[in-house]
């Protein structure tokens, strides 16, 4: 018997190197629906139509399986936000507003929110909380930090706490996105998260800008 080597002629080989993927998605839309305590195993492998047994080959518990669906649902943005706010071609005003876009854009595109999963669940499970911060919100806010630290540097922003400005940025973003997750049924946002963003960075950016010829 010929050995299968091609997705395309071998639906069953292409379906199987799948499966992972569609474990993680499946657990991710429990975890948005259920929270992470109330998430069997049971579900997430009824979901994504594979058997338990399936799952324990790729993810040795719902902890495993849990950081997956978290690195694969934010990872891959932040990589990219990485890579497009480290062009050093652009002004740090630039940068800033590139980074808080894709964030924003990420975080609108999402179809749940899991900074309100995280805080729903952060005192029963301190080390997935853990992970959740290292990973996400400190990688996060440290790149925020440092291209408001070039901003500085170049001469675009005056002196300022990096760290604390960073925070600033987040926070009505972030919280707006927790609240569409929560409150749009009694009290709807009707605008995007897109929008809210630059209204909030335009307010920033001129309150640290250093001279009016730097285009905000």
């Amino acid at each position: 018997m010929e050995t299968e080597v091609t997705d395309i002629n071998h639906p069953r080989q292409r379906r199987k190197e799948a499966r992972p993927s569609e474990i993680v998605e499946a657990a991710l839309i429990l975890f948005h629906q259920k929270g992470y305590s109330a998430t069997k195993l049971d579900d997430i492998a009824h979901a994504a139509g594979v058997t338990k047994g399936t799952v324990y080959l790729y993810f040795s518990n719902k902890e495993a399986l849990f950081k997956a669906a978290i690195s694969e649902a934010i990872h891959p943005n932040l990589d990219k936000i990485e890579e497009l706010a480290s062009n050093s071609t652009e002004s740090a005003t630039t940068r800033l507003r590139t980074a808080i876009t894709s964030w924003a854009t990420a975080l609108n595109e999402c179809k749940g929110s899991i900074s309100k999963l995280m805080i729903s669940e952060a005192g029963n499970f301190p080390e997935l909380t853990d992970f959740y911060i290292e990973t996400v919100v400190k990688r996060s806010r440290l790149l925020l930090a440092k291209l408001i630290q070039a901003g500085v540097d170049s001469g675009e922003f005056r002196p300022t706490d990096p760290d604390l400005l960073a925070r600033v940025l987040f926070s009505p973003i972030l919280l707006t996105s927790i609240w569409q997750h929560t409150y749009a049924r009694q009290d709807p946002i009707t605008y995007e998260l897109n929008q809210l963003a630059q209204f909030h960075l335009d307010i920033v950016l001129h309150g640290i800008a250093i001279a009016p010829e730097h285009t905000l």
